[in-house]
């Protein structure tokens, strides 16, 4: 069954920079799993995931464009240390999620204050070249309710 708009895809992955230092990888863990077509992935990947079938590994190399975007200079902002998440003390340089009106969105901390914290709103991967290596695990239809909610369900996509 091949990659196409409502199939829900799972898939491994191990993510590289330009440097070749692994950034993130699914293998030893779940697969990540989206539904294709409904801009749940980055464009780039998602493009490159179209037609490709169960069982098929490839790798792609996607500027900052296609991936997590150009690094935009002065995107920092202060928040409240409490719409935070992700540990329990922060310090610069660690990666925490903010609730915003599009969804979570990763931050890095810049500077900590007691109640408020300056964050880089740009996604700690904008601005680099990324080479995903891709193994497709399985693909299935959606599900009505997922096509409606515009994401996956289950081990992988979102629990409900």
């Amino acid at each position: 069954m091949s990659v196409t708009k409502d199939k829900v895809i799972q898939f491994h992955y191990n993510l590289t920079d330009a440097d070749n230092s692994v950034e993130e990888t699914t293998r030893g863990g779940s697969p990540m799993a989206y539904l294709h077509g409904h801009n749940n992935m980055i464009t780039g990947l998602e493009k490159a995931m179209e037609g490709k079938a169960v069982g098929d590994t490839f790798s792609v190399t996607l500027e900052p464009k296609d991936a997590y975007g150009e690094f935009l200079p002065d995107c920092e902002q202060r928040i409240p240390v409490k719409h935070l998440q992700g540990a329990k003390k922060w310090r610069p340089g660690m990666v925490g999620t903010v609730h915003t009106e599009q969804g979570l969105r990763q931050v890095k901390v810049v500077k900590v204050g007691k109640f408020m914290v300056t964050v880089d709103n740009n996604h700690p991967l904008a601005g680099k070249v990324l080479t995903f290596d891709i193994e497709i695990i399985d693909s299935r239809d959606a599900t009505s309710e997922e096509i409606a909610h515009g994401h996956a369900h289950g081990e992988g996509g979102h629990q409900h």
